[in-house]
Formats: C-alpha cells, structure tokens, sequence
C-alpha cells in the first residue's frame, strides 16, 4: 500500500468549478489582507515619499501616432483592474448559465437580498451627505468584498451550512453586477461617441467569433486589448471592458462530453494495446495518443471555464495586491482619526456598509421569506443571514474602486472615504465573524 505525502493528496483531490473558485476567492482575501497591512505600514513610515514616487511615476505606451501616459497607480486602476473585472464578468456569466444564478427558484432570494444590500447603503450615505460636497459618492458603500467575506465563511468551516456559502457567493455576483452597472453608467464624466462605437465594434467582433465557434484564445485577446483601449478612449471607465469582452468568450465546449467519453475509451484501449517497453518508455504512436486525448480534453473544456480557472492565481497574487499597495497606503494621523470618522463622507460609508448592508440583505431576505417569494437556505437560520450581512458590509475592493472615481482629483475627500472604507470593513467583518461563531442559532433540523 503506497503512503501519500500530504502535498500529493491535495493535488489528486478533485475540485469542482465552484469549489476551486471558493479557494482561489480564501487565497485572495488573506493576500489582500497582507498587502493592506503593508500598504499602511509603508505609509505611515519614513518610506512614504519612495512609496508615493513609485505610484506616481509616469508610464507611457505607444504604438505609431497611439499613445497611452499614466502614473504607475493609473494603470494599476485602469490597465491591471480590468483583468479583474474581466474574471468578475465571467464569474457572473457562469453563475447565470450553471450557477446559483441559473435557478431562478434558489437565485431569487440572494438577487432581492444583493438589492436591498445596495440601494439601502446608497440611501443612508444620500441622506447624510444631503448637498454636501461628498453627496455623489453614495455609490461607495454599495459593493461587497467577495473575497474578504467568503474567506470569513470559510474560516467559520463547520458552523455555516454550504447552502449558506453558496447564498453568499450569489449575493456577491449579483452585487459585483450592480457596482459594474453603477460606474458604468453614473461614475463618467463625459462619452466620446466615436470611441464608444470603436468599442461597440469590437465586441461585436467577438460575438461573431464566438457564434463562428471559434475557440483560441488569441483573437479574443487581440481584439478585447483593442475594446480596452477604445472604452479608455471614450470616457467610461476602461475596467468596463473587462466585463464586456467576458460575456463575448465562448461558454459551449467544442466537443459534447459525450463524444469526449467514447472518444477517449477509444484511444485508452488503443493505448493499451502496444506492449510495454522494458525500459518503461513509450511508442511513438502513443505520444500520438496522449497528444490527441490532450487536444480533446482542451476541446471538451470551454475558453470561458479555462480563463476563468487560469486567471484566478493571477489576480489573487498580482493584480489584487497591487491594487491594495497602491490604493490601501493611507497615511493616517491618529490624533485627528477620530474627528475624520465623523466627517460626513466617513460616517456615510460606515453607517452605509454596516447599518445599511444589514438592513438591506437581511431585512430584504427577511420580507421575502415571510411573503412566500423565497426560501431560506438549506440547514441555515435568519440568525445566519443576518450574519451574513454584516459580512456584507466589508466593501474594500469595490468601494475603494468606486471612490477613486467619485472622488477623483479631491485627495481630501478621497482620504476621508478611504478611512471610513477600512473602517467600516474591519467592524463589519468582525461583527460578522463573531456573530456566526458565537452568536447565531443554528438551523433547526
């Protein structure tokens, strides 16, 4: 009996599309946490004039009479970013066609809790920032971290229910969705109407492809680099092109799975039949073999599915760190903090991410379970959702994002959104950890 090293058994472990997806989203939250932690520490070190000379620094591309010149933390935000919105889009495209999403019975209730989790927050940040100079940053405290939430879950391991993990994961989609929609269509200052319709072209370039079955990667990413230019050029925030050009990548594999089990039956069996060589090494014709079972399995996998799988890594050890270190190095002075958090702009976000992300999926859940429109979580309880929203009031990614551009060109109100961001992050997850280990009922069974 052969004795397997534990890094073995992990790597023969087989992990579906949605288990793999909560581990790569833990891996991200806890590298976000570190990065976060050493953005503040730089800043508020003698290293902070390096740090903002390094952000600042002027980075141009060109190509012929095309050219492209942003500080190093602009093309974090809109160059590095729009990977990540373009792994967001096709999360939310494959919840929609085999996730949560695509039950409308079992989806209905994270899709009405995502709603009143945004318009809530957005409400309480209107209502104190009435007229005042932070008023449109009210799209702020609509986002949820899915990362730093769902790592908050997971750390929980036994005591939550995976329906309730599953109902998360949805509600963070669903809302992923209405902060795109929100910059997309309420953070532009103005549209260049030929750039737009360049962009417009592109995609539907893509869509071409896609319904000509074309499955290679490389034209896709030849022409969404061009979408992504095209939408930098016309005034909506470039990061949108991540989004778009995810619904335009092929989601069918090119073989049906059928085809592929007969098929592969067939070459395993041809596989077998040459003898095997005394030194163990194999024919030529079953290279031949292995290479066709290879081109198959690529082939029985969608571009979607495999994009979404490789770009995980990346964006949880590159591009999410990098936002952190450029966006997250605040340089605070402890003796006023506390006169900060209390500027409208702060307390809206604070108020907004905990009070009203708690108001908003857990009394939306709540009336819609009562009236009968939903259901509540296999194996959870209410006590449960409202832990859940409070989870849902760590916004950090997202909300930094969306206040870069509501705030842009003011470092005050930025700094001032950015303190109650962390702020509100730190207390609603752990207001929501300790409520679901310590304070929640678990499901009556």
């Amino acid at each position: 009996m052969r004795i397997y090293a534990p890094w073995e058994k992990a790597f023969q472990r087989i992990y579906t599309p949605f288990e793999h997806f909560l581990h790569a989203q833990t891996t991200t939250g806890l590298v976000l946490m570190g990065t976060t932690i050493l953005a503040l520490v730089i800043a508020n070190s003698p290293l902070y004039e390096a740090y903002e000379h390094i952000i600042h620094t002027t980075i141009e591309f060109g190509i012929g009479s095309l050219e492209i010149k942003n500080s190093l933390s602009h093309w974090i935000n809109d160059g590095l970013m729009a990977i990540f919105f373009f792994m967001i889009g096709l999360e939310i495209k494959r919840e929609i066609l085999v996730g949560e999403l695509s039950n409308i019975k079992v989806a209905i209730l994270p899709i009405l809790a995502a709603i009143g989790g945004m318009i809530i927050p957005a409400l309480i940040f209107m209502f104190i920032n009435n007229g005042g100079v932070g008023a449109g940053g009210w799209g702020i405290p609509m986002a949820t971290d899915i990362a730093f939430a769902i790592s908050a879950l997971v750390l929980l391991k036994n005591r939550v229910s995976p329906a309730l993990v599953t109902f998360l994961v949805a509600l963070a989609i669903v809302d992923d969705l209405g902060a795109v929609l929100v910059i997309a269509f309420f953070y532009t200052s103005q549209i260049h109407l030929d750039f737009l319709l360049s962009a417009g072209s592109m995609f539907l370039i893509m869509v071409v492809l896609n319904r000509f079955g074309i499955h290679a990667i490389l034209p896709y990413l030849i022409i969404g680099l061009l979408l992504w230019f095209f939408m930098l050029e016309s005034g909506i925030h470039a990061t949108i092109a991540g989004v778009i050009a995810a619904f335009a990548i092929p989601s069918k594999p090119k073989i049906p799975p059928i085809d592929f089990t007969q098929h592969t039956k067939n070459l395993l069996d041809e596989y077998d039949s040459y003898p095997v060589a005394t030194d163990h090494t194999m024919h030529e014709e079953q290279k031949a073999i292995l290479q066709n079972i290879k081109d198959r399995i690529d082939a029985v996998g969608s571009p979607a599915a495999r994009l979404e799988r490789s770009l995980h890594l990346p964006v949880s050890l590159i591009v999410i760190p990098l936002f952190a270190l450029a966006n997250a190095g605040i340089r605070i002075d402890f003796s006023s903090i506390g006169n900060v958090i209390f500027e409208p702009i702060s307390l809206g976000i604070i108020l907004g991410l905990i009070g009203g992300k708690i108001l908003g999926i857990f009394g939306v859940a709540f009336l819609s379970i009562k009236a009968g429109l939903a259901k509540l979580p296999q194996d959870s309880s209410m006590s449960q959702i409202f832990g859940v929203g409070a989870l849902g009031g760590i916004g950090f990614t997202m909300s930094i994002f969306v206040a870069d551009l509501a705030f842009a060109g003011s470092p005050k109100l930025i700094f001032q959104a950015k303190i109650g961001i962390l702020t509100a992050s730190l207390l609603a997850g752990a207001l929501g950890f300790i409520w679901l280990r310590f304070i929640a009922k678990p499901a009556e069974k």
